[in-house]
Parts: structure tokens; C-alpha cells; sequence
């Protein structure tokens, strides 16, 4: 079994009042509803710095599928497709 850790926390009357609601629903304590929810914000930065991370490593320029051929300059202007 996993040991956690106690943290006290100070809510708004109104925000305890809906955290109270939302573990009743969902049939847990006030205490698991935020350590879910700030368990899946830190998941969620993890995953966003990856992304960022992976982005970032890139090699600069263009990212073509099969090396296709960048469109002309007269078919990016064509305004008639564009009416």
C-alpha cells in the first residue's frame, strides 16, 4: 500500500459546499475528489511537457508527408477557389 500524505486545505464555504456534493456523487471523500483532481492536473502537465518537449526536438523546416511538392504560388492565390 501506497503512504500518503495529510495536507490541510481552506476552501471558500461555497466551494467545500460543492466538493461535498461532487464526493457524495461519486461516492467518496472530499479528500480523494481533490487528490484525483490534482492528480490528473499534474498527468495533464506531464503529458502537455512531453508534447512541448517532443515539438520542440524537431528539426527545423517543413513536415511533408512522402516529400509531396509544396503547392505553387499561383494555386495558393487563386481567388476564384476562394469565391
Amino acid at each position: 500500500m501506497r503512504k500518503l500524505k495529510n495536507v490541510t486545505v481552506t476552501l471558500e464555504p461555497e466551494t467545500a459546499r460543492w466538493a461535498r456534493i461532487e464526493a457524495a456523487k461519486g461516492d467518496t471523500s472530499v479528500s480523494r475528489l481533490l487528490g484525483d483532481i490534482l492528480q490528473r492536473e499534474m498527468q495533464g502537465q506531464a503529458s502537455y511537457q512531453q508534447a512541448m518537449d517532443k515539438y520542440l526536438g524537431q528539426t527545423a523546416g517543413l513536415h511533408r508527408k512522402n516529400s509531396e511538392p509544396l503547392p505553387s504560388r499561383e494555386e495558393l492565390h487563386e481567388r476564384d477557389r476562394l469565391r
